[in-house]
Formats: structure tokens, C-alpha cells, sequence
């Protein structure tokens, strides 16, 4: 029988990366059928950079700064991503909004993650969102990107929850242990085939 391709993922982080270190620990450790073919950044000073160094995947830093348009940036980071060939291209906090050329041309074949049970708390500062509030469940959610912020369609949610005493940085870590494991499993069923999309609902085989 013919062995099947792996899938080609690429991802995109702006800082400490670690959930990108947590997707690509997981295709090391052979839990996702597939080879990471590249980080793309935002910042030159992301910490995700080493991480990927580190892991012998390359690296494409697409800065901000450098460009004098947001036009001319989405152009450098479409460039940049057509680059990867990528089959899946994973947001592990990636803080800016892609704009609509790139959502269309990767349309279902981009996740991020956010650290809000959606369609709660989209947005920035999800975690300070969910203590003012004063719910008594957070947690984060995989979904797929669409033109919207945080809108697109769910693929996996898991929960915390809210302690008395808790503060948005306590909180934060406790959801960011959730998200390491959220996102590797996001990644796992999509590289597995195993995602079925009818508008809004996502179906797992």
C-alpha cells in the first residue's frame, strides 16, 4: 500500500512560543503525523525563534516595523507563508489580525488558539475579561480563523476553573497548561483527517 504523505504544518508566534513548543514536542514525539516546515514572526526578539533554532526548523522573521504599510507587511507575511507550503498553518500567539487576502487564500487550513472559552471574552486580555466578568468557568479554545476576531468555527475547548482568589495572572497560567494541550490535539485530528466543517459546526470522525 502506498505510505501517505505527512502533512506539512507551519506556524506563526510573536513571543515565548510556548505553545509552538508544545505543537512541535508533539510531532518529535510522533503524536502528530507530520513535519513543521517553518516559524514565521512578527518580532525579530520572539523567544519562539530559539525555540525553533533549537529544533532545526526554519525561521522567517516578517517585521512589522520594517514595513511602511500594513498593506505591504500582509504582502511580505503572504509571501512568507506560500514560502512553507504549508498544509496547516497554526497561530501559537500570533498578535496580529491577518487580514482578508490571507484568510481567503488559507481558508480551513488556519487555527489559533485563544485563551477564552468562546464566544466569551474574544479579543485581548481574555483572561482580565473573564475575572472582571466574575464567571466561574474559563479555559481556551481552538478554532479555525476566519475574518473575524475569534469568530471562526470551534474545533476544541477545554475548561478551568475560576478560583476565589484568583487574579488575571494566576488564571492565565492555569489556562495556558489547557492550551498545551488543547492545541496538539487541534493539530492532531485536522493532520489525521479526522475535521468535518459544515458552516459553524466542526465534527470529529
Amino acid at each position: 500500500m502506498p505510505v501517505e504523505r505527512k502533512k506539512r504544518i507551519a506556524m506563526l508566534a510573536s513571543g515565548r512560543g510556548s505553545n509552538f513548543q508544545a505543537v512541535i514536542d508533539a510531532v518529535a514525539a510522533g503524536d502528530i503525523p507530520a513535519v513543521c516546515t517553518g516559524l514565521v514572526t512578527d518580532n525579530p526578539g520572539a523567544y519562539a525563534i530559539e525555540r525553533a533554532r533549537a529544533a532545526g526548523i526554519p525561521v522567517t522573521v516578517v517585521d512589522y516595523a520594517r514595513f511602511p504599510t500594513r498593506a505591504a507587511y500582509e504582502e511580505a507575511l503572504l509571501a512568507a507563508m506560500r514560502a512553507c507550503r504549508a498544509d496547516l498553518f497554526v497561530l501559537a500567539g500570533y498578535m496580529r489580525i491577518l487580514g482578508p487576502a490571507i484568510v481567503h487564500e488559507f481558508s480551513g487550513r488556519m487555527m489559533n488558539i485563544h485563551p477564552a472559552l468562546l464566544p466569551a471574552f474574544a479579543g485581548l486580555h481574555a483572561q482580565r475579561q473573564a475575572i472582571e466578568y466574575g464567571v466561574k468557568v474559563a479555559g481556551c479554545t481552538v478554532h479555525l480563523v476566519d475574518e473575524g476576531t475569534d469568530t471562526g468555527p470551534i474545533v476544541v475547548q477545554r475548561c478551568v476553573p475560576v478560583l476565589p482568589d484568583d487574579d488575571e495572572s494566576t488564571l492565565a497560567d492555569r489556562i495556558l497548561i489547557e492550551e498545551h494541550r488543547a492545541l496538539p490535539l487541534a493539530v492532531k485530528l485536522f493532520c489525521e483527517d479526522r475535521l468535518e466543517v459544515s458552516e459553524r459546526r466542526v465534527r470529529v470522525r
